[in-house]
């Protein structure tokens, strides 16, 4: 770590922010680390981003996703230096308004943000697709539902191939229904932890965009789905109701078709999720996260109740176990002792 650091000095002594004054960021559920610099002649602020190529990291995609949504009008972080080999940049700061504390310390503008938010999936699903986005198809989406089973379900009772077998057998033609329409970029993790809040700026700029160096070619549904069964914080229904009437309406969708494919992603996302916490509990030692995980199975049982997802629905239900206090418990008792399957 005390290399990298350096690293991180060497890049910066590269650039106009040389000796710049660092503070530490909290980071993400990712090997990446964050930074704020603060120029030594101006005081002028910004980001810096330290992801690790030895770690898996990859700097190159959040590079080329930030550059199309700026060029769509959206305000992703401005690429003030990089360095890709080396895994650094340097972000313009969009400071530190994210929604989910703006709506914390002023409750009344939550349906505003969620509007705002809504609007710039709107805009961004107008543009045309960037080069080179990995279709998220639904043999791909299907693996990363069975997550659910790889880490959840082993973590909560023990494995079960067949019902993770004949899981992905039923739901990857019910994910096929909704495939063969326009897809659009899909930035996948799109809530209000990783949006933040420029009310200085007009129109679909208000809103700040993190954590998109994931995207995909995807359906329409899915980042609006993301955004309003968010697993970190509780959207009122009425707001959930109000942000899918106002995408359909303002983007001439079909709102039956649109609200079925809104279910079947989100089962899809919220088995994925219960997944991806557990593993980083069992797996990466990160014991919080199993905390999420009853309001990720609360999302994931209302959008089983769609008629959409009945093919799915009982071998759901029936083989993961709801996460009760000695579910949690026990996944939490594991922390950091399970190997990858």
């Amino acid at each position: 770590m005390a290399d990298r650091a350096a690293e991180a000095g060497n890049f910066l002594n590269g650039t106009d922010w040389r000796g710049a004054r660092r503070e530490m960021l909290a980071g993400d559920a990712s090997n990446r680390r964050y930074e704020r610099v603060f120029h030594p002649q101006t005081g002028q602020s910004a980001v810096l981003m330290d992801a690790d190529p030895d770690r898996g990291e990859d700097v190159r995609p959040f590079t080329a996703i930030a550059r199309h949504l700026s060029a769509q009008g959206l305000s992703a972080p401005r690429i003030l230096a990089e360095d890709t080999a080396r895994g650094f940049l340097l972000l313009e700061d969009l400071g530190d308004a994210l929604f989910a504390r703006v709506v914390l310390s002023d409750p009344g503008l939550e349906q505003t943000l969620y509007a705002a938010a809504t609007d710039v999936l709107g805009a961004l699903h107008r543009a045309p697709l960037p080069a080179g986005l990995v279709p998220y198809d639904p043999p791909v989406m299907t693996r990363m539902a069975a997550l659910a089973h790889d880490w959840y379900l082993r973590g909560a009772i023990g494995p079960d191939p067949a019902a993770k077998d004949t899981f992905s057998a039923a739901f990857e033609p019910v994910l096929a229904q909704i495939s063969d329409g326009a897809k659009v970029l899909i930035q996948r993790d799109y809530h209000a932890e990783n949006l933040l809040w420029l009310p200085e700026r007009d129109g679909v700029a208000r809103v700040g965009l993190l954590d998109f160096q994931d995207a995909m070619a995807g359906h329409r549904a899915y980042d609006l789905m993301s955004l309003s069964q968010d697993a970190r914080r509780d959207v009122p229904p009425e707001i959930e109701a109000a942000m899918i009437a106002r995408y359909v309406r303002d983007n001439d969708m079909d709102p039956t078709a649109f609200e079925a494919a809104y279910a079947i992603l989100g089962t899809q996302r919220n088995l994925r999720i219960l997944g991806v916490f557990a593993r980083l509990s069992l797996h990466f030692g990160k014991p919080h996260y199993i905390d999420l995980i009853p309001r990720v199975w609360d999302h994931l049982i209302r959008d089983l109740d769609h008629p959409a997802l009945t093919p799915v629905r009982a071998m759901v239900v029936n083989a993961l176990p709801e996460p009760d206090g000695p579910i949690l418990q026990r996944l939490k008792d594991q922390c950091g002792t399970v190997p990858t399957p």
